[in-house]
């Protein structure tokens, strides 16, 4: 069965948020690396790396992952907010690396009216600056697919294929794969034809084997509406049979999924454990027949190391 988590708080230290995913049953958990709503953030110091990885240990929570601040925008037209952006991530990178993170998940940004290509473009440079400036790092860079409201980059798969064509850093970069992103962009995961079909998009304009996590996350808006708004798992109009289909996709059965639904509770019980429920009840042993015996299941079966893209 897949690892799967959610995106906890780090308030009170990072060690919080492995012992909170710990108390809920999560096998893995996403985080973010500073203040989301700051520029500036406090020093990482050895204690907190200390007690970060101790928790790790205690627990046995795994595949702890990072996410950037929403402040970046490696595609901003602004010279002076895209060079923050790229300072930023260089810092949020040098955390992630220091705290044993597997991925620092990264929306591409947007283009603020400058269009497509252009945004594109930047992205692609910021990226290569950031991993230029953190030589020898391990954790990559995992670039998130998007809704695509407003000028956000990364809504067609396309986009993703080419930044990683552009930025060529296979060891230094990766896909975290959003349902409720791919369906508000108008990808289809709902029946097993549009399931595999999607798969094969993916596939072709990316490789399944860039894909480094999940995040599992309903959708409040239906399929095609640019809208990123995140809902429990099952109570959307993604419907739990696109979450039964990606948790019983053997290509993937080694990844880390990642809630993103909203938190609160109900009757005393956190979403995250009811969602958690939710998600390993459609969990079988057994795929279902039909399901992933398409043209892309039967040709990547496992996982393989990424390799550089050939350009078109």
């Amino acid at each position: 069965m897949p690892l799967l988590g959610a995106h906890l708080s780090i308030s009170g230290g990072y060690f919080r948020a492995v012992e909170e995913a710990a108390a809920l049953g999560m096998d893995c958990v996403q985080l973010f690396t500073k203040n989301n709503t700051q520029w500036r953030a406090k020093p990482l110091s050895d204690d907190d790396v200390a007690l970060f990885r101790d928790a790790l240990k205690r627990t046995g929570i795994r595949m702890p992952c990072g996410h950037t601040s929403y402040l970046l925008n490696l595609a901003s037209p602004d010279r002076a907010l895209w060079r923050k952006s790229v300072d930023s991530l260089v810092v949020e990178l040098q955390r992630a690396e220091a705290l044993g993170l597997i991925g620092l998940v990264l929306h591409p940004g947007s283009h603020r009216g400058s269009g497509e290509e252009e945004g594109l473009r930047r992205v692609a440079e910021g990226l290569k600056a950031a991993i230029r400036r953190t030589a020898g790092f391990v954790t990559p860079v995992l670039l998130e697919n998007t809704a695509g409201q407003g000028g956000s980059l990364g809504y067609r798969f396309e986009h993703l294929g080419r930044l990683i064509d552009e930025v060529a850093e296979p060891d230094r970069l990766g896909v975290c794969f959003d349902s409720c992103h791919a369906f508000a962009a108008g990808y289809g995961l709902r029946t097993a034809r549009q399931y595999e079909r999607t798969m094969e998009e993916l596939d072709r304009a990316v490789g399944l084997q860039w894909i480094r996590a999940y995040h599992l996350n309903d959708s409040k808006r239906p399929r095609g509406s640019r809208v990123d708004r995140h809902e429990r798992i099952g109570g959307g109009y993604l419907q739990l049979a696109s979450f039964r289909r990606i948790l019983n996709d053997p290509r993937f059965a080694a990844l880390p999924m990642y809630l993103e639904t909203p938190k609160g509770e109900e009757d005393g019980v956190s979403l995250d454990a009811i969602n958690l429920a939710t998600l390993r009840g459609l969990f079988s042993q057994r795929r279902a027949s039909g399901d992933h015996n398409g043209p892309v299941a039967k040709k990547l079966r496992s996982r393989r190391r990424p390799k550089p893209r050939r350009k078109k």
